[in-house]
């Protein structure tokens, strides 16, 4: 069944929604939705409250870990952790309350090539059942999707294909896909990644990226066949948005419990 997963991205240690792909080195600033007044321990006591499981806290940067690490502190178990996660520091953040840590930058090279080592000292570190595997992506011209990291500047030598999915699952608990061309612009999801990413049956993933409406969630669970939960962020009310009220994506899980 789909679930609403909500999320907490920091920068600069504070809550915000920033438009996918506006975050880059050097050059202008990110292109920003919304900045929270709110410290990010408050957004994971109202998940803790709602028992909302499984959400993200991404540090987008340095000058977030403080944060982060008073959000874990509020719902110990019930929230993932990303940015900047390596073996050197993955089962620190384990210990800090996460219920897993999420990893993309770190699997690749510099140049983008995958490496497999570093997944494989990333399970020994904290086992496979703890790791989340951020596959964010962006349209190919040709067709198809590949995987991009460095906050969605570098492309990777990663395919988003089945045949990739299934190399990597053994080795996770979940996927997080953020759809990188549409992140933040809340002008509709990437329906035919949903669709495709509901016809892979393995380990459980995790969409974000362009909803806008609670109709989306209806969406994402058709196209998906129930297999992929979504995150919504810029259009929720929470985050400044007009397009969902938080409290009807809570409904919305309870609803799937029935």
């Amino acid at each position: 069944m789909t679930r609403f997963r909500p999320c907490i991205d920091l920068h600069e240690g504070r809550v915000k929604q920033i438009v996918g792909g506006t975050l880059r080195d050097g050059g202008e600033g990110p292109q920003t939705n919304f900045v929270s007044d709110r410290p990010a321990r408050e957004f994971a006591a109202l998940y803790r409250r709602d028992r909302l499981m499984g959400g993200h806290v991404i540090m987008l940067g340095s000058g977030n870990e403080g944060a982060a690490r008073e959000a874990l502190r509020v719902w110990p178990g019930g929230l993932q952790v990303g940015g900047g996660i390596t073996e050197g520091n993955a089962a620190e953040w384990i210990e800090a309350g996460a219920s897993h840590v999420i990893v993309t930058s770190r699997l690749f090279s510099a140049g983008g090539e995958f490496l497999p080592e570093r997944l494989a000292a990333l399970r020994r570190e904290v086992g496979a059942e703890r790791l989340v595997i951020d596959l964010s992506c962006r349209r190919e011209a040709e067709g198809g999707w590949a995987v991009y990291m460095n906050r969605w500047q570098t492309r990777t030598s990663l395919p988003v294909t089945k045949e990739v999915l299934g190399m990597l699952a053994a080795d996770c608990a979940e996927f997080l896909i953020h759809a990188a061309d549409v992140e933040g612009k809340c002008a509709g999801m990437d329906e035919e990644l949903l669709a495709f990413l509901g016809e892979w049956e393995g380990c459980p993933v995790t969409y974000a990226g362009g909803a806008r409406s609670l109709a989306d969630l209806e969406t994402a669970a058709v196209l998906s066949g129930g297999r992929v939960d979504v995150t919504i962020g810029s259009a929720l009310d929470l985050f400044g948005g007009t397009g969902v009220a938080y409290a009807d994506c809570v409904a919305w899980n309870r609803g799937q419990l029935r």
